[in-house]
């Protein structure tokens, strides 16, 4: 029988992710027993058998086993937070949420300041909080990756390098699809960035080569792609292995399964919502027999998608637990998986399978929240830095005005002696030729990109999982 361990201590710090991976309202194996699956540890004993051979004074025992069909029942019990302090990488999960909550609810307050009062010189620090959970995100993905990377079986590296290429060439192709069928607005941000920086470099006296430059950035973006592309192979595979698990320990719960093949498709969604053939021209140009009938505007199309990924974002988070404790379920398979064999097993390694599925569950919530945490605030960015609007007000235009490179500020005598000033001046001057340089048109279009890839790369790494756990996995 397995038991938990002693839990009569508190964790003396209230952390946001907690509920994620704890609490009595987790879907459990056995009924009327709330929590979520927990194995800590279990002693089987085995009476010594006489005539051991004894070497140097050391006994000679072989290992203590037992039979596999041996009747082994895995008990339930919540996680507490003082079993989550031997997860593996729980501190990093910890902190992550955590930031990631933190960040939500900055961009919420700054995001209703500016709306109500509008000022034209702050600086949005929503905007820095978000970029930060993105770069943060990615950091997660590279840890995880690496995790697998030093894994000497199973093979996971030769599958991380196998996605990286193949997402390589994916890139590549994505690159010269032509606007009018995946409206991303790469290429007219790109082309706005290279004429401003032209202008830029050549008041500087420097020369400027735009055939290179416009090769550079694509390599760049095109190893990035395969970078996340690698990074998000393995949570889409364990999405896919969640997914129908929960959808088994769900058969009696038709609306829950309805909110989980939702959350599943909510990548396919992001998706085709940038696809123009299908979505912009379908709801702007309707065909209606004869005639087409707009539906909405390009603003309201534009409001309506940015609501869409964040409604799909938070109903993704609502289904959390259910893909967690069907990844705990793996354990009780399992044990039943070891009963229909013959002969014996050590005990120790019943120990060390079933303790490993538990110790790793932070990983896998670091790899079902990671991407959502990073599409939901790569969203917030494209809002904000693409000027867009939630709907409540109106979309300002989108202006993209030549670069004007502003000279060098003449000081007076007085003010050259002032270094603070001057340095002062110095940093406006910098920030205002990067808002120039950088305009809203180039941030919609790497935004869009960036989330429309991250959302691509879930939908193909998902599907493979699925024709993998049900045709590969099973023969």
């Amino acid at each position: 029988m397995l038991k938990n361990a002693d839990n009569r201590k508190r964790y003396p710090y209230h952390c946001l992710c907690l509920p994620l991976v704890s609490g009595p309202h987790h879907f459990t194996i056995r009924k009327n027993m709330g929590g979520i699956l927990l194995v800590i540890f279990f002693k089987i004993f085995q009476p010594r058998v006489k005539g051991n051979r004894r070497i140097n004074g050391v006994t000679d025992e072989k290992p203590p086993s037992v039979p596999r069909d041996i009747d082994l029942r895995l008990e339930s019990c919540p996680i507490t937070a003082v079993d989550a302090l031997v997860l593996c990488y729980f501190l990093e999960y910890q902190w992550y949420v955590d930031f990631g909550v933190y960040s939500t609810l900055v961009y919420l307050f700054t995001e209703s300041y500016y709306c109500l009062v509008d000022p034209q010189e702050e600086a949005n620090i929503g905007i820095l909080w978000c970029l930060l959970t993105v770069i943060f995100s990615v950091k997660i993905f590279s840890m995880v990756m690496r995790h697998y990377f030093r894994s000497t079986e199973g093979g996971e590296r030769s599958v991380c390098l196998a996605f990286s290429f193949f997402f390589l060439l994916v890139a590549m192709l994505v690159l010269v699809i032509p606007e009018k069928y995946l409206e991303l607005g790469l290429h007219a941000g790109l082309a706005n960035v290279h004429e401003n920086l032209e202008l830029f470099l050549k008041e500087q006296g420097w020369e400027w080569m735009i055939p290179v430059s416009k090769l550079t950035i694509r390599l760049v973006l095109v190893g990035l792609c395969s970078f996340i592309g690698g990074c998000l192979t393995f949570p889409g595979l364990r999405l896919a292995q969640t997914h129908l698990d929960a959808l088994k320990m769900t058969a009696d719960r038709p609306m829950v399964q309805l909110l989980l093949h939702a959350s599943f498709l909510a990548p396919v969604i992001v998706v085709f919502m940038w696809i123009k053939p299908i979505s912009r021209d379908l709801l702007l140009k309707a065909p209606m027999g004869k005639e087409t009938v707009q539906i909405m505007s390009d603003a309201t199309y534009n409001s309506v998608r940015l609501w869409t990924i964040v409604l799909l974002c938070l109903l993704r988070l609502a289904v959390t637990r259910y893909h967690l404790q069907a990844y705990l379920n793996l354990a009780e398979r399992w044990v039943e998986r070891m009963k229909r064999e013959a002969g014996r097993i050590a005990v120790l390694e019943i120990q060390r399978k079933i303790t490993r599925i538990y110790c790793y569950v932070t990983v896998i919530s670091l790899q079902y929240l990671a991407p959502i945490l990073l599409t939901f605030h790569s969203t917030l960015l494209l809002k904000t830095l693409g000027e867009y609007s939630w709907g409540l007000y109106p979309e300002p235009a989108l202006t993209s005005p030549a670069f004007d490179a502003a000279p060098a500020p003449q000081l007076s005598d007085e003010a050259g002696k002032d270094d603070v000033r001057a340095a002062v001046e110095q940093i406006t001057g910098m920030l205002s030729a990067l808002r120039a340089l950088f305009t809203p048109l180039f941030h919609r279009g790497l935004l869009s990109f960036f989330t429309w890839w991250v959302s691509a790369c879930q939908v193909v790494a998902a599907l493979f999982g699925l024709y993998f756990h049900q045709h590969l996995a099973t023969s």
